[in-house]
């Protein structure tokens, strides 16, 4: 067994560094404000329903178009799509390492964006679109046709087999009517990839079908921003009254619609957790460092064991979750995800419990300095903080891997 990462990945990472460096560290600084103390209130529209700055959204663009121009931003992705297939190891390595370099245009937290893209619907529209729908695979590469995910409701998350939007059909056309919460982006797509009930039953997994609506269809309504513990706010709640699409809306098959959402929350779930573990070895590197400068009662602070021991601990600890994340991506190079998607939900929980406690304990060892908004401890952990909710929540996490240890729940869906 070599647990070393391949030479491939670590001279990408070498050669993601350089390109940080030459390209996008400047452009970072010439736009500070949005990454200083002032990050939160600069990146917000606050008039607009806290939706993110039209300067804000344009620097990201900026990042975004130099990297594809360099040949990053795709690397992901299927060749297809313009892209080099580099797997999942390839992606989690550089979630990891990217998030281990603390805040940063390269790599920002809040928006979800970097200089290698993370657009985990894409490959969905890869394998299952048709001509016509593919369109949209280019559009949300280059933020010119954004398509937004619309599967969570305001009374069902991650119990998405239960789902209250119905669609019904009515000739070559079909009917949807529901309401969906978390919508994220929806603001500026063009298009919101709905799910909605169309047969079977509550609970089911079968009869949940995936419909592409453009944004602005007749019915398909903006209600309001949900205000978040991380701004600015990019989730909407989104009402579905009447809206008729036609029956070519349907991503991949009528009923089969579930398989396009958990394709996305797998893609989404491996790499939530290596980007909280990178988040998490920032914190606790920052922590060890601070300790060691800072001088309390004569003596530096890394003597005492009340730092050394907790930052110990979260050290053995990140070092543990990390390597399992790197291996379970490995395994999902190899392996359809969905055979132990409990692995993936280990790596998910864990890391995402790993890097709040990591960034408290960053907080906590930097004093009142630690809390205030000139560090970026707060920011990491406002935003991982959502990790332990999303994709299926921490304890749906745990359920999954309950169903594997205890042999039952098989024919849910989490």
């Amino acid at each position: 067994m070599d647990f070393d990462l391949p030479q491939n990945i670590v001279a990408k990472l070498v050669e993601l560094d350089a390109f940080i460096e030459a390209e996008i560290r400047p452009l970072e600084q010439e736009n500070i404000k949005f990454f200083d103390h002032r990050r939160e209130w600069a990146r917000t529209n606050w008039e607009e329903d806290g939706r993110p700055s039209d300067e804000w959204r344009a620097l990201i663009s900026e990042m975004e178009r130099r990297a594809d121009r360099a040949g990053h931003l795709r690397l992901c992705l299927p060749e297809s799509c313009g892209g080099q297939a580099a797997g999942n190891l390839m992606n989690a390595a550089i979630r990891e390492h990217l998030s281990g370099k603390g805040l940063g245009l390269h790599n920002d937290l809040q928006d979800e964006s970097s200089i290698v893209g993370n657009f985990p619907i894409v490959p969905a529209i890869a394998r299952y679109g048709t001509d016509e729908q593919k369109v949209y695979i280019e559009g949300i590469i280059t933020g010119e046709r954004h398509l937004s995910f619309a599967l969570t409701e305001p009374n069902h998350g991650s119990d998405a087999t239960w789902l209250e939007t119905r669609a019904v059909r009515e000739g070559d056309h079909w009917i949807i009517n529901g309401r969906k919460r978390w919508n994220s982006q929806v603001g500026r797509a063009e298009a919101n990839l709905v799910f909605a009930r169309t047969g079977g039953k509550d609970g089911e997994a079968k009869g949940i079908t995936a419909f592409i609506v453009p944004t602005d269809t007749p019915g398909h309504t903006i209600v309001m921003n949900h205000w978040t513990f991380n701004m600015p706010t990019d989730h909407s709640e989104v009402e579905l009254d009447n809206v008729r699409v036609p029956n070519s809306a349907i991503l991949h098959k009528e009923g089969e619609g579930l398989k396009i959402a958990m394709m996305f929350i797998h893609e989404n779930r491996i790499r939530q957790a290596a980007a909280s573990a990178g988040a998490a070895r920032y914190c606790i590197t920052q922590a060890v460092k601070y300790a060691k400068d800072r001088v309390l009662f004569g003596e530096p602070l890394s003597t005492r064991q009340a730092i050394q021991f907790p930052l110990s601990e979260l050290y053995a600890e990140c070092e543990m979750v990390r390597n399992y994340i790197f291996r379970t991506a490995w395994k999902m190079d190899r392996q359809d995800p969905a055979t132990f998607s409990h692995e993936v939900s280990i790596c998910n929980y864990a890391a995402n419990n790993l890097v709040c406690r990591a960034a408290d304990m960053a907080i906590q060892v930097h004093g009142g300095l630690g809390y205030s908004r000139h560090m970026p401890f707060e920011h990491i952990y406002r935003h991982h903080r959502r990790y332990k909710i999303t994709e299926g929540s921490e304890e749906v996490q745990k359920r999954r891997i309950a169903h594997t240890l205890f042999g039952f729940g098989a024919k849910e869906a989490s």
